[in-house]
């Protein structure tokens, strides 16, 4: 409701674009759509292999990383994963070394990351999506 009172008191200025994003479009005020308004949808799906594995290599970039970390299994096991939630199995398998009192990220705590985060969300069929306006 904020976003579109904020909207309605915009008068013509010339090229100003507003960019939103969410994960969860379904919750969205179907008024956000009306022209004038957010008017385009870009859908962003899940990111592919390749995809995957460029961002497994942003978030492990400042990892102490184990010599057995299997980066290609990792992205394999990753299929129908958002980039927020391979960024956030990263963190989770660094918490888990931190935890275990690891000096390196194992394999085993990239494992233990993944059933965490597998478990974590909704549905293991669910496929998430984040959309920009």
């Amino acid at each position: 409701m904020q976003i579109l009172s904020s909207l309605d008191g915009f008068e013509p200025r010339g090229e100003v674009r507003v960019i939103a994003a969410t994960n969860r479009p379904d919750i969205l005020d179907p008024a956000l759509l009306r022209p004038g308004r957010f008017d385009r949808l870009i859908e962003i799906g899940v990111p592919n292999e390749e995809g995957r594995t460029e961002i497994f290599k942003i978030h492990m970039k400042g990892m102490n990383i184990g010599d057995k970390v299997d980066i290609e299994y990792l992205v394999d096991q990753t299929k129908g994963l958002s980039g927020a939630e391979i960024k956030s199995l990263c963190v989770e398998a660094g918490m888990f070394a931190i935890r275990n009192e690891h000096k390196k990220v194992r394999d085993k705590d990239f494992m233990d990351a993944l059933d965490k985060i597998n478990a974590e969300r909704k549905s293991p069929n669910e496929v998430q999506r984040d959309v920009f306006f």
